[in-house]
C-alpha cells in the first residue's frame, strides 16, 4: 500500500508505539489540531463523553464555532478545545494542595501531562476559575437520566482517569471535583491513541511525541510552521474576542489556522 494512502491513524499508532519505548524524559506528548480540516461534526466530543463517562456539564473536548467576515463574504471556523497541558499551568499554581491534588507530571507515561487526584481535591474551584482556556469543569455528580425512573448501569460505569479507577455511584468521588481532559492516559497505557483522535472524521487532530522528528505530528507542525499557533480566539459573543491563554502558558496543544 502506498504511504499516501495509509490512514494517518495507523501512522500515528506506529508513532505511539515507538514513543512508548522511549524514556519518559525524552518524550513530549502534544496535540496538533488543523482547524482547516475540522468540519464541526462533534464526533470527538461525543466520543470523549462516552469514553470518560462524563456527566452533564463536564465536557473535556468542546468544539466552539466562530464566524468571520462580513456578508456576503463570511466564513465559519470550528475550534476544538481540550486541556492544553501547559508547561506553565496556572491551574497548578493556584491549587492549595499543589503537588497532591494537581500537578505537572515529570515521570512515567504521564510525563508532561497536568494531573489531578480527585481524592485530594478540596473542591475550592480555584483552578477552574484561573484556567484561561476554561478547560476545567466541576463535576456536580448529576446523571443525564436523573429524571428517568432509574439510572441505567452505563451511566454508573467506572472510568479510568489519571492512572486510577473512579466510580460514578452517588456521593462518590469525583463528585464535586475539578475534571478535564487527560489525553486519554488510560488509552495510552493500553497502547491506543486518545479517543478524540480516532473519532475525528476530518482527521484534523494529530497526537504523538513532538520530540520525535520522525513522528507525523512533528512533520506536520514543521511543514505548517508559518500557520501554527498556540492560541485561538474565544468565539463566545458574550465575552467578545478573548485570547485563549496565549503562548505564555506554554500549551502542548497547537492549532493550524
Amino acid at each position: 500500500m502506498a504511504a499516501e494512502n495509509v490512514d494517518i491513524i495507523l501512522t500515528m499508532r506506529e508513532d505511539l508505539l515507538r514513543a512508548l519505548k522511549r524514556p519518559a524524559g525524552d518524550r513530549r506528548w502534544a496535540m496538533l489540531i488543523d482547524l482547516r480540516k475540522c468540519v464541526g461534526c462533534h464526533a470527538c466530543t461525543a466520543g470523549c463523553v462516552a469514553e470518560n463517562v462524563s456527566p452533564p456539564g463536564v465536557v473535556y473536548r468542546p468544539v466552539f464555532e466562530e464566524e468571520k467576515g462580513t456578508f456576503p463574504k463570511v466564513a465559519r471556523r470550528f475550534i476544538p478545545r481540550p486541556c492544553m497541558h501547559c508547561d506553565r499551568p496556572p491551574c497548578v499554581g493556584v491549587c492549595p494542595k499543589e503537588g497532591t491534588a494537581t500537578w505537572k507530571s515529570r515521570d512515567g507515561l504521564s510525563a508532561g501531562l497536568v494531573m489531578i487526584d480527585y481524592a485530594e481535591c478540596i473542591q475550592c474551584d480555584k483552578c477552574i476559575r484561573v484556567c484561561p482556556y476554561k478547560a476545567r469543569k466541576r463535576d456536580e455528580g448529576r446523571y443525564f437520566s436523573a429524571r428517568a425512573p432509574f439510572v441505567p448501569a452505563y451511566e454508573k460505569r467506572p472510568q479510568g482517569e489519571y492512572g486510577r479507577t473512579w466510580t460514578r455511584e452517588p456521593q462518590s468521588i469525583p463528585k464535586g471535583t475539578a475534571r478535564k481532559c487527560h489525553f486519554c492516559l488510560h488509552r495510552l497505557k493500553s497502547r491506543m491513541l486518545p479517543t478524540c483522535v480516532t473519532t475525528c472524521n476530518g482527521r484534523a487532530t494529530y497526537f504523538g511525541d513532538l520530540s520525535d522528528p520522525g513522528s507525523l505530528i512533528a512533520k506536520v507542525k514543521k511543514a505548517t510552521a508559518g500557520k501554527t499557533i498556540r492560541k485561538v480566539t474565544d468565539p463566545d459573543p458574550a465575552r467578545g474576542k478573548v485570547i485563549f491563554g496565549g503562548s505564555m502558558t506554554e500549551p502542548r496543544v497547537y492549532y493550524i489556522l
